[in-house]
């Protein structure tokens, strides 16, 4: 009996052993809840994510909404455009752009140029990225942001004026065509040696009127807007080839050129003319 009665504890020394293996139980259980507690954590989390976000846009939609109310409006940019013709005695309107220098002109400054908003959202996210980072800007500007830095402010850039210039820029898409943008443009740019407008820089550099312009001249011209004393052809020659080759080099890249055109215009005389006018 006394043999059987030492068994029993033993035998329920082993029960507690299994009895700890079902206690393991209701511990495993415990760590069930735990999935639906970090479930919970996550939804909150997610929540709370969408709310600042939600909040974001919200404020962004409103600044924009204010930045569009507080900027001038694009109907001005003709009255514009046709006083500073005035003030530096061009005639205007001034003539259509040629093709060759559109061309030239969307290939290096903006190749989105048909299809954008008036900005170009991959530059922008470019250019933010740069000062975030504080790396060197790639620059971003589209040819209505340009055209409303000319017209709007002065040409001066600064955080103000950069906000006015993408609300302006996007009036002036929807405002204008895109030739009409183009030729505002021209008539407005400054292309070096003291010369403003499309016309009287190409009958200055090279005695004719723009819609006789070469690939290359117009490439020429195109190019030079970027930095128009430091490429100016006349004073600067071997940085102005630098830049012709580039332009020529985005023209082919974008699909205005073929190999051959490209090797060709590369080939070709510039001509710069001593006659400073057109006949």
């Amino acid at each position: 009996m006394r043999a059987l009665g030492t068994q029993r504890p033993a035998s329920a020394g082993d029960g507690s052993g299994s009895g700890g293996f079902a206690s393991g139980g209701p511990g495993g259980s415990a760590a069930g809840p735990t999935r639906p507690l970090r479930t919970r954590r996550r939804f909150r989390i997610t929540i709370r994510v969408a709310k600042v976000l939600t909040a974001f846009v919200v404020a962004f939609a409103a600044a924009v909404g204010l930045l569009f109310a507080l900027t001038p409006s694009a109907g001005q940019a003709t009255a514009l455009t046709r006083a500073q013709a005035q003030a530096r005695h061009i005639a205007y309107p001034g003539p259509s752009v040629p093709p060759n220098f559109a061309q030239a002109l969307i290939a290096t400054e903006d190749h989105r140029f048909n299809s954008d908003p008036g900005v170009d959202p991959l530059a922008m996210a470019r250019v933010a990225v740069s000062w975030i980072t504080g790396r060197e800007d790639q620059g971003g500007s589209t040819i209505d942001q340009q055209l409303a830095k000319n017209l709007y402010t002065g040409g001066h850039s600064g955080f103000t004026n950069d906000l006015k210039q993408l609300a302006i820029a996007v009036k002036l898409n929807q405002a204008y065509s895109r030739p009409e943008i183009l030729r505002m443009y021209a008539e407005v740019a400054y292309y070096g040696h003291g010369y403003y407008g499309l016309e009287a820089a190409s009958c200055g550099y090279f005695g004719r009127q723009p819609d006789r312009l070469t690939l290359v001249q117009a490439a020429m011209l195109a190019g030079v807007v970027n930095a128009p004393t430091y490429d100016d052809p006349l004073v600067y020659p071997r940085q102005a080839r630098t830049r012709l080759v580039h332009v020529i080099g985005r023209m082919a890249a974008v699909g205005y050129l073929t190999k051959t055109q490209q090797a060709a215009a590369l080939r070709a005389p510039l001509e710069l003319s001593a006659l400073r006018g057109c006949q």
